[in-house]
């Protein structure tokens, strides 16, 4: 039996997933996390051989559980599911040791499939996605200039910036100027904006 680890907020869809991926003959459910900051301790309470992963949970992303994951149980393959087919996120889940990555308006088939093939040491990605990946290429932002806008991004005063993230102001303002120009946009909002469209934040 292949054990598996399912880590969705939504109850429903998750109760879904768990009900169909159930139905396989070799696939058994052994754990269902609705947060990020869930994934780890019940994977090392369940050492499941996949953790199917959402990108956007409360409490951790996905993403950062797939590293997590990676370190602390490096024989679980990571396997990511989710609405947003986003090319940065495509990237950053390949970084985070992510084994697969799929969208989720495809059939259940078609998942039990990939779970088996990244089983077997595979790389199983939406091939659209992958496309999308390679044409709109890696983020250009910095972490730190990631961090700065994912905090501005809200309307956040320099001031409020600052202090959530122990910054000068002026070395805020450096930060958005810069990821402004990287992006190609006119204020911080339209940077932020783009840099989660491209799944960059």
């Amino acid at each position: 039996m292949i054990r598996v680890l399912l880590a969705e907020d939504q109850g429903m869809m998750r109760g879904a997933l768990a009900l169909l991926l159930g139905l396989e003959e070799d696939i058994e459910i052994v754990a269902q996390v609705p947060t990020g900051d869930g994934v780890l301790p019940a994977a090392l309470r369940e050492r499941p051989d996949v953790a199917l992963l959402d990108i956007e949970m409360p409490g951790k992303s996905g993403l950062d559980a797939a590293a997590e994951l990676r370190e602390h149980l490096p024989e679980c393959r990571v396997l990511f599911l989710t609405t947003f087919g986003r090319p940065g996120y495509l990237r950053r889940a390949m970084e985070a040791g992510a084994y697969g990555f799929l969208v989720k308006d495809g059939p259940v088939e078609e998942l039990a499939a990939a779970i088996r093939r990244v089983l077997g040491g595979e790389r199983v990605i939406d091939p659209a996605l992958a496309a999308a990946a390679l044409s709109t290429g890696p983020s250009p932002l910095t972490d730190r200039e990631r961090d700065v806008l994912a905090a501005a991004g809200d309307g956040s005063t320099i001031a409020d910036v600052a202090a959530r993230l122990h910054l000068s102001e002026s070395t805020v303002r450096n930060y958005l100027s810069s990821a402004i120009g990287k992006t190609g946009t006119r204020n911080r909002i339209e940077a932020a904006r783009q840099a989660r469209h491209n799944g960059w934040l």
